[in-house]
């Protein structure tokens, strides 16, 4: 095994162990779904899915498809461990602060609350901002190419379905969501 590879799946075990302990357990409190099953949250998850597995064996088979050593490795070791430090972070304060409005895209006919505080005054998104610091965070580490473009991919299926989230809380919660849209990023510039 080496460095990286241990790095990305002990990052894995952490970012999803949290992931999935808030889903188990709201889902039990709640007694009702909290995932949605339309097309854009199943694309992603696939498309999630392959990034990472994709990750893994690029870290643990040495291989240097598309290699991109514009880093020197050290550098680039540093850079992608801030990343996924900043990453857990963001992805705790997301899981906690957005409490039982957590869900896992659209499910329609449930209403939660608009959360706006937390971590959720300084981007709307911060779960899907996390994930984009680990696209950014494995494809450094790596110094892929591969993963760099699978990353761009990845970010283009996470707007698609924040799009649609945003639809659906505007259909909800009104004025109340639209003030909220225009004084917090979608994401943390734009």
């Amino acid at each position: 095994m080496n460095e990286t590879g241990i790095i990305i799946l002990a990052h894995q075990l952490v970012f999803q162990g949290m992931f999935i302990a808030k889903n188990i357990f709201l889902r039990q409190k709640l007694g009702q779904p909290i995932r949605g099953t339309n097309r854009e949250v199943n694309a992603a998850i696939i498309f999630f899915a392959i990034f990472i597995t994709t990750a893994l064996i690029l870290s643990f088979k040495g291989f240097d498809i598309l290699l991109i050593p514009i880093l020197p490795r050290e550098f680039a070791l540093a850079v992608g461990l801030l990343l996924l430090g900043i990453n857990l972070v963001v992805s705790g304060a997301a899981l906690l602060h957005l409490k039982d409005s957590w869900r896992v895209g659209v499910i329609e006919g449930q209403q939660t609350e608009l959360i706006s505080t937390g971590i959720y005054r300084y981007t709307r998104n911060p779960f899907f901002v996390a994930y984009l610091l680990m696209f950014a965070a494995y494809s450094i580490l790596l110094r892929s190419g591969l993963l760099l473009g699978l990353s761009v991919f990845c970010f283009w299926l996470v707007h698609r379905m924040v799009r649609k989230e945003e639809a659906y809380l505007l259909s909800v919660h009104g004025e109340t969501y639209t003030r909220y849209k225009q004084k917090v990023a979608r994401y943390l510039i734009m």
